[in-house]
């Protein structure tokens, strides 16, 4: 059984943005490689076992899926995805600048 919510409850949600989306997939490659260079592993155990590729070649991989689940839940009718991922790559992206600081005072 499912109740109403009253509008003045109800939370907007923000509208998805794929310009943020891009700006935060070049900022993860860009904020990786800085991070390999200076010492920093991969956290990603997916994104860890391309590295066998190559940095560049398994960060290109993983942003084709993330470019890919992207477009599927726009397909599929479904902005919050985009929404949610948008907020996970901004935690990557912060992850990221952390550890490059953390590489800049450990070396």
């Amino acid at each position: 059984m499912t109740f109403p919510i009253p509008q003045q409850m109800r939370r907007t949600f923000p509208a998805p943005s794929l310009t943020v989306f891009v700006a935060l997939q070049v900022l993860d490659i860009l904020t990786t490689l800085l991070g390999l260079q200076l010492g920093a592993r991969e956290a990603s155990l997916f994104v860890e076992r391309l590295m066998h590729a190559g940095p560049v070649a398994a960060l290109l991989l993983a942003k084709i899926l993330a470019v890919a689940l992207v477009a599927i839940a726009l397909k599929l009718r479904r902005p919050r995805v985009v929404v949610f991922l948008n907020y996970w790559f901004a935690a990557v992206v912060t992850w990221n600048l952390g550890a490059i600081l953390y590489s800049g005072f450990r070396g």
